[in-house]
């Protein structure tokens, strides 16, 4: 009995350092993924788009204002391109660098119901980046859109 408890904890534990080396495997294409999508977003801009493209935020707070208001205008210029709000969201991860992007990969890999939610994940990243909510208006057209 104690031989067969040891074979199925070898069994299971060979289980599940595959299972993590195929994780560790997903996370890294994933990853490299998100950094293709991100570079083609960057060279795919409207001809007559009145408004820039935005710039990328790597987690600097004193940016995360501007970044958002960048966002929100691109996003609402081109609001076909942005139907919803996962695609809201994944624009805006497809633009985070640095500490920005380490912090959104958790909720990637646990694929978390605020990447389908476009003020929710604008209420994280004010949270983890520092943005001062009691400067803001519950009106303020970048949580609108």
């Amino acid at each position: 009995m104690v031989d067969e408890l040891v074979l199925l904890l070898h069994a299971l534990l060979m289980r599940h350092r595959a299972l993590s080396i195929e994780n560790s495997q997903l996370m890294e294409q994933l990853r490299l993924l998100v950094c293709e999508r991100a570079s083609l977003l960057r060279q795919v801009r409207p001809p007559s788009c009145p408004v820039p493209f935005p710039e990328t935020f790597n987690g600097e707070s004193s940016r995360l204002p501007e970044f958002i208001v960048q966002t929100a205008s691109y996003m609402l210029v081109n609001e076909n391109r942005f139907c919803n709000d996962a695609m809201k969201v994944a624009f805006l991860i497809s633009l985070l660098t640095g500490e920005a992007e380490e912090w959104v990969v958790p909720y990637i890999e646990m694929d978390s119901p605020i990447l389908g939610d476009y003020r929710a994940f604008l209420d994280e990243m004010k949270q983890c980046f520092g943005w001062d909510d009691d400067e803001d208006d519950d009106d303020d057209e970048e949580d609108d859109y």
